[in-house]
């Protein structure tokens, strides 16, 4: 990389830190999802993981069983893919189906027909952004970036010029097939997460992974 190249670069970093990251996305509820008409802000969540939800009362613990649908990549107007191709949803769909089957086995038994004391999972992948190829590493080192992924560490944010990924997740009684609970969310890796910063899907199958781990936590 020349000097010049890479002044270039900086000054896009810095403009980039400046109005908080080049590609970020705020989840919507998604008006092709089947629950979206349920959904509401979610006024308890100061994360801004997760703006919309619908839950009723659960005693999850009566559950021991789980159906995982197929996830569903989502073809409505208002996803939030941008340009990124066809294959690279793809691979997030399927490392998407792989990560949650393998947190939920922890849990349930993974059933795949309906019966008692049995979940329905279904998810639908509805948007991603993926990093930004080298500015994304850099910005952990560069000043500005520095000073901004600092702040963004503390509050559990988004760092710059970092990949993400949306969806939504849809809980249903086996049996019933009675709505319990769904959401949507927007999940990312720390802000200081270098590895995530490497490979153009690598935030977004980190946050993936953050975001199994969220639905276990509510599940258990």
């Amino acid at each position: 990389m020349n000097r010049s190249i890479a002044v270039r670069g900086l000054g896009t970093l810095v403009l980039c830190v400046a109005v908080a990251g080049c590609a970020s996305i705020a989840p919507v509820p998604y008006s092709e999802m089947a629950s979206s008409a349920y959904m509401a802000p979610d006024k308890s969540d100061v994360s801004g993981r997760v703006p919309y939800r619908y839950s009723t009362p659960v005693d999850w613990r009566i559950y021991n069983k789980v159906i995982l649908d197929p996830v569903v990549i989502y073809r409505g107007r208002d996803h939030q893919f941008g340009d990124m191709s066809g294959r690279d949803k793809a691979t997030l769909a399927a490392y998407m189906q792989n990560c949650f089957a393998d947190r939920l086995r922890g849990r349930f038994v993974l059933a795949r027909e309906p019966g008692p004391n049995t979940l329905r999972i279904r998810l639908t992948l509805t948007g991603a952004v993926a990093n930004t190829p080298v500015l994304g590493t850099l910005s952990r080192f560069d000043l500005a970036g520095a000073v901004y992924n600092g702040v963004q560490a503390v509050r559990d944010g988004e760092g710059t010029m970092t990949g993400s990924v949306v969806y939504g997740v849809e809980i249903f009684d086996a049996t019933t097939s009675r709505l319990l609970s769904a959401y949507v969310t927007k999940q990312y890796p720390a802000a200081y997460d270098i590895k995530a910063t490497a490979g153009a899907l690598a935030a977004a199958t980190a946050g993936l992974d953050k975001g199994a781990d969220a639905l276990m936590a509510q599940l258990n």
